[in-house]
């Protein structure tokens, strides 16, 4: 429902003919999506998992923090997920603005690539260049026109990860630090800093993520033991948006019954 190709119920029937026992949705800034796959898991034995994506900030950094089994109608947690999303809203229609200056483009152009309850941002923009031929694809959009260098990216609102992870805890969710480790060991969030998430109720750390590298990784299962924290893995699947395939990466069986005894929010669809 943000930022994906397919359906919730697309992903739950891809989730199913992948053979997978439990598959979680995690929509930036969104729980739009959980009911329409449930409703689409039922009967299957699949186990849904309801999440978001939180987008935050460490100082200039973008950190984004998984949510999972929290509830949806927490009034503090929807007021902040409701000021991320216009944020972003605001941001990508200045980035349409700054690249219609150089190209033929529009911001129609990009809402005919969106569905009713999107949060649009820069996927979005991606497919839409997509569509009017400048770039191949939405990587290549992303590695382009729409890469800071370009000169067309503006920042948008974010709590800090702090911040959101009270958040969540508050609601009964389980807060999960996603892909921290894509610009290698040197570069993962600093451990004072991981320090001070762990002690707010920080479950885990995304270690087995396609865009983690392999230091990046390593590090991670150093902190993780330091500060006991679980160790989560994810596809990061957005259907044909990403070259990220199902259930490349996943979460052991053990890890996942923890995360589901910790959250309090709201319960797995077990279908």
């Amino acid at each position: 429902m943000s930022d994906g190709t397919e359906t919730p119920a697309q992903l739950v029937a891809a989730a199913v003919a992948a053979g997978l026992g439990a598959v979680a949705i995690t929509d930036h800034d969104s729980s739009a999506g959980w009911s329409e796959a449930f409703a689409a898991a039922e009967g299957t034995g699949l186990t849904v998992i309801p999440g978001m994506e939180l987008s935050t900030f460490f100082g200039w950094k973008s950190v984004h923090l998984l949510a999972y089994l929290f509830d949806p109608t927490n009034a503090a947690l929807v007021a902040e997920t409701t000021k991320i999303r216009d944020a972003r809203l605001k941001r990508a229609e200045n980035i349409v603005l700054r690249i219609a200056a150089d190209y033929d483009f529009t911001w129609l152009d990009v809402l005919a690539q969106t569905t009713v309850g999107a949060t649009v941002g820069r996927p979005h923009i991606a497919d839409a260049l997509v569509a009017r031929g400048y770039v191949a694809t939405r990587s290549a959009a992303f590695e382009s026109i729409l890469h800071p260098r370009a000169g067309y990216f503006e920042p948008h609102y974010a709590p800090d990860p702090l911040v959101a992870i009270k958040l969540v805890v508050a609601a009964g969710g389980v807060p999960v630090l996603a892909h921290p480790g894509t610009r290698g060991r040197e570069e993962v969030i600093p451990e004072h800093k991981l320090a001070k998430l762990a002690e707010a109720g920080l479950f885990g750390v995304e270690v087995d993520h396609r865009d983690n590298t392999p230091s990046g990784k390593e590090r991670l299962r150093e902190l993780a033991a330091t500060y006991g924290l679980q160790m989560t893995g994810s596809s990061d699947y957005h259907g044909a948006g990403k070259p990220n395939r199902l259930a490349e990466n996943s979460t052991r069986p053990e890890v996942l019954e923890r995360l589901i005894e910790r959250g309090t929010g709201t319960e797995p669809f077990r279908g």
